[in-house]
């Protein structure tokens, strides 16, 4: 269970609220403005940022509530162009700057695209209240933030005012946070939405999938990635299996002149933090030590298993795609729910880019093996590899259909949850947002019997 909000957290409240009033007219410790002090409304996402000082502060807001979230504290100079890095522990999270026409753009690092910001005159008045932690309350922060966020209630048809009809009248002043958490579990679970995820008490937590897919309650790392290791080396005769990134990453060379690489996710790649800047470096480690002039030369096909990837930084995703192209293309374009009362309006789109990395790059035949247990940043991945040249063949099963970043939240009473609020366009003009990406030649993957026996037909396909 999350703790609720502190004394410290409350002391740092009450720092940036004394401190926020006009974007522009705030001042540091050195009597002068920064480059992005201020107090700045995201386009989307319901966050409010007040930055002042060299401190920045998020605040969780809907029409019902205004909640203090992450802080960061300002990392060296701004750059030519204004950009300012904020972080914790010295180790960059988010980015901010403020263009020319006085508005500005968030770019939280991990992700493949900028937030819009527009100022606001002072911190709105409810982020200056307490917000009660209450049943009541905390069902209705809860509620609010699906109603003004969540991308998939009209993809759905799902009518979220008679959920809350539904439900709310089971909520009293003396609902326990059993009871409570339950509830907030059976409002969610209709979604069918592996970005719906709610952790409440005694570190007990839900997240949904979309109907006939399977979660790794059902299909481990562990047995996957066995199952396939003991099919290189037993039936292959790989005699080399390099791992890399907290065995996140392995890579094998295969016969007739196929190299195997394999990613589990984009995230964790090691250290305590887990951040992007460090997985990132890590990565490309990993993908330096692999992708080696004679090798690339050497490949006939690239096989790039994504078929049980748990998600992470759509960055990492690009950055793996950028080795995998001469060329520069468009991945996808995204865009973000923007208007809190209508969920058919969206901001602006957009558009993402893979970009050939500078060095050592394969642009032969690559085999993709997608599965329902490709998620998120694996999906992401798998989308930005659709518009490749030559196009990847796609083999196994559907991917999971989750594209947006999860949205993080906290609730009154120190509860986190997690929806997506954006929607991913491929190249090729689909959303595959709850339906997931298509395999070009349909085949199973991990199924009970493959796992036992270690087959992996999808690898070994023609």
């Amino acid at each position: 269970m999350r703790p609720s909000l502190s004394s410290v957290v409350v002391a740092v409240l009450t720092m940036v609220l004394a401190a926020c009033s006009i974007p522009g007219t705030q001042t540091s410790s050195t009597g002068q403005a920064g480059p992005v002090d201020g107090v700045w409304r995201t386009d989307g996402y319901g966050w409010v940022i007040a930055v002042n000082g060299g401190h920045a502060q998020t605040f969780d807001t809907t029409e019902l509530s205004c909640l203090p979230n992450n802080t960061a504290d300002q990392l060296g100079q701004a750059a030519p162009d204004g950009t300012v890095q904020f972080g914790n522990k010295g180790v960059a999270v988010e980015t901010l700057r403020r263009t020319a026409d006085g508005h500005g753009l968030l770019r939280l690092l991990g992700t493949a695209a900028d937030i819009d910001l527009l100022p606001l005159p002072a911190l709105p008045d409810a982020c200056t209240k307490t917000v009660p932690n209450d049943p009541l309350t905390v069902f209705d922060v809860f509620w609010a933030t699906f109603k003004e966020n969540y991308n998939s209630t009209v993809r759905k048809n799902i009518d979220w005012n008679a959920v809350r009809d539904k439900y709310r009248p089971m909520v009293t002043a003396s609902t326990s946070p059993k009871e409570l958490y339950k509830i907030l579990v059976e409002m969610i679970k209709p979604l069918d939405d592996a970005h719906a995820y709610l952790e409440g008490p005694g570190g007990d937590s839900y997240a949904g999938k979309r109907a006939g897919t399977r979660d790794e309650d059902e299909v481990s790392r562990k047995d996957a990635t066995t199952a396939v290791d003991q099919h290189l080396s037993q039936d292959l005769g790989v005699t080399n299996i390099q791992n890399f990134a907290n065995n996140k990453i392995s890579y094998a060379d295969l016969p007739g002149g196929r190299g195997y690489l394999r990613l589990t996710a984009f995230e964790s790649y090691g250290g305590d933090q887990n951040v992007f800047v460090d997985n990132s470096a890590i990565l490309a480690k990993a993908l330096d030590a692999i992708f080696t002039p004679a090798r690339i030369k050497a490949w006939h096909e690239l096989i790039v298993d994504v078929s049980f990837n748990t998600g992470g930084d759509d960055e990492l995703g690009l950055q793996l795609a950028s080795r995998l192209t001469n060329t520069a293309y468009l991945a996808y374009s995204k865009k973000a729910r923007n208007d809190p009362n209508d969920p058919s309006r969206y901001g602006r789109l957009r558009p993402v880019t893979v970009t050939p990395f500078d060095g050592p790059r394969y642009t032969g035949p690559v085999r993709l093996l997608i599965s329902d247990l490709t998620v998120s940043a694996g999906e992401t991945f798998t989308e930005a590899m659709l518009a490749r040249t030559p196009a990847p063949s796609l083999v196994g099963m559907n991917t999971q259909g989750v594209f947006a970043d999860d949205m993080q939240r906290k609730l009154p009473n120190g509860w986190t949850f997690t929806l997506g609020n954006e929607d991913y366009i491929a190249a090729n003009g689909h959303n595959y947002e709850d339906v997931g990406i298509p395999p070009t030649i349909p085949m199973p993957v991990f199924s009970t019997d493959q796992i036992s026996q270690h087959s992996d037909p999808a690898l070994d396909a023609p």
